[in-house]
C-alpha cells in the first residue's frame, strides 16, 4: 500500500502487513456485531427522523403561505432549510447507501427512495457508493476529492487555472446540488472527450434533466403559486433554504475529506489491495467533526466520517456508539484520529484549498536537506 507522503514521517511505516490484516479483522468484528444487533430501536430512529422532517417541511410551507410578512418569511425559511438538510443528509444519503434495506420496508429502501436533490438517486448511487467509497482519496480515481475541479495534492502538477479554485469551490458550494448532478454525469470529461453523442451518456443526461426540471418546478413555481400574493416571497424563501442546505452539505463533506491531517493515496495503492489495507485507507483518508447530538443528526452522522467510510452500510445512528471502539484501535495501532470542531475543520479545509491553489514553495538551495526528493512514496509491509 502506497501513501502520497507530504510529511517527514510516514504514518504507517511502523505497521507490518500482519498488523494491517489483524486490524482489518478487528474492524470486521465490530461491523458484524452491529449487523447482528440491528433491530427495532434502529427502525424507530429512522422512522422518527422521517416523520419529524416531513412535519417540519409541511409546517414550514404552511407558514410560507404568509411569507409576505417578514416574521413568517424568516420562520418558514429557517424551518424549510432545516427540513431540506435533514432530508438530504440523515435521510437521503443514508437510505441510498442501503443502511436501512434490512428493514424490508419498500418506503425506506435504497431501490425506491428518490430524494429532494437535483441529481437522480440512481446516478448518485453509482458515482458515490460504487466509485467514491471504493477509491476513497485515491488521487485520479476518487473524483469526490476536489470534485474534479480542484488541485487536491502537492503531487498534482500546478497550473495557473488553479489560482481560481477558491472561487470555483465557493460557487460549487452555493449551487452544490447542481454541482453534484454535473459531477455524477462526469459532465466535463464526457463533453471534453466528445462523448456527448454516446447513447448511454445521453440517457443519463435526459434523466438528470428531468430531475432538475422537477426540482425547479416544485421549488420555484408550484409551491410559490400556492402562496398566492406571497409568490415572490416564497420563491425567495425557497432559494434561500436551498442555498443554506447547499452550503451546509458542502461544508460537511469538505470537513470529512479535505482538512489538514487527511491523507491522499497514489493509484498504485489499490493494486492488490487487501481488506485490511482498504480499511486502513478509510481510516487515514477521513476526518470527523466533534459536536453535539443535534450537530451529528444535522450532518447525517457524517460528522463520524471515519466510521462512515469504514462501514458505509451500517445504520447511521450507530456511528456514535462505535466511535470510541474505532478510536481505541487508532490509538493501539499508532494512527492519528483526525477530528475537530466544525469551525476548526471548515477553516482547515478552506486553508488547504487556498494553499493548493498556489504552486508548491521552492526549496532553498542552501538547506542541507534539499537533496531529498519531494514528495516520497512509502510502502507498507515492504
Amino acid at each position: 500500500m502506497t501513501v502520497i507522503q507530504k510529511k517527514a514521517d510516514n504514518p504507517i511505516a511502523h505497521l507490518s502487513a500482519e498488523d494491517i490484516e489483524t486490524l482489518g479483522k478487528e474492524l470486521d468484528a465490530i461491523r458484524q456485531r452491529v449487523i447482528d444487533s440491528r433491530g427495532e430501536r434502529d427502525a424507530a430512529y429512522i422512522r422518527k427522523i422521517i416523520s419529524t422532517q416531513r412535519k417540519l417541511e409541511v409546517s414550514s410551507r404552511v407558514v410560507l403561505l404568509f411569507s409576505l410578512f417578514p416574521p413568517a418569511w424568516i420562520v418558514g425559511t429557517a424551518g424549510l432549510a432545516v427540513a431540506k438538510i435533514l432530508e438530504n443528509m440523515e435521510m437521503g444519503h443514508n437510505i441510498l447507501h442501503g443502511q436501512w434495506d434490512w428493514m424490508r420496508d419498500p418506503k425506506i429502501h435504497s431501490t425506491s427512495w428518490e430524494w429532494d436533490h437535483a441529481t437522480p438517486a440512481e446516478q448518485w448511487k453509482q458515482s458515490h457508493n460504487e466509485l467514491h467509497h471504493r477509491y476513497t482519496n485515491v488521487v485520479g480515481k476518487d473524483n469526490d476529492l476536489g470534485y474534479g475541479i480542484m488541485r487536491v495534492d502537492e503531487d498534482q502538477p500546478w497550473h495557473p487555472a488553479y489560482l481560481g479554485q477558491p472561487f470555483y469551490n465557493f460557487v460549487n458550494a452555493c449551487f452544490f446540488e447542481y454541482g453534484v448532478a454535473a459531477y455524477d454525469l462526469d459532465l466535463g470529461k464526457n463533453l471534453k472527450d466528445g462523448r456527448h453523442k454516446n447513447p448511454e451518456f445521453r440517457a443519463k443526461l435526459r434523466a438528470a434533466g428531468r430531475k432538475v426540471r422537477r426540482q425547479v418546478l416544485k421549488d420555484y413555481l408550484i409551491h410559490p403559486l400556492l402562496s398566492g400574493p406571497s409568490f415572490f416571497h416564497t420563491m425567495a424563501a425557497t432559494f434561500t433554504a436551498n442555498l443554506i442546505r447547499n452550503l451546509w452539505s458542502h461544508s460537511v463533506i469538505m470537513c470529512g475529506h479535505f482538512p489538514e491531517g487527511v491523507e491522499t493515496f497514489a493509484k498504485t495503492s489499490i493494486e492488490g489491495e487487501t481488506r485490511g489495507e482498504w480499511y486502513l485507507r478509510q481510516m487515514l483518508g477521513s476526518a470527523n467533526i466533534s459536536g453535539s447530538r443535534l450537530l451529528h443528526i444535522m450532518t447525517g452522522n457524517l460528522s463520524y466520517q471515519i466510521e462512515h467510510h469504514l462501514f458505509p452500510d451500517l445504520p447511521s445512528n450507530r456511528y456514535q456508539e462505535i466511535a470510541p471502539e474505532v478510536r481505541a484501535l487508532f490509538d493501539r495501532y499508532g494512527l492519528k484520529y483526525t477530528t475537530g470542531s466544525m469551525p476548526r475543520q471548515v477553516f482547515s479545509a478552506w486553508k488547504k484549498v487556498f494553499r493548493l491553489a498556489l504552486p508548491n514553495p521552492r526549496r532553498s538551495d542552501t538547506s542541507s536537506t534539499d537533496d531529498r526528493p519531494t514528495p516520497t512514496l512509502a510502502t507498507v509491509g515492504a
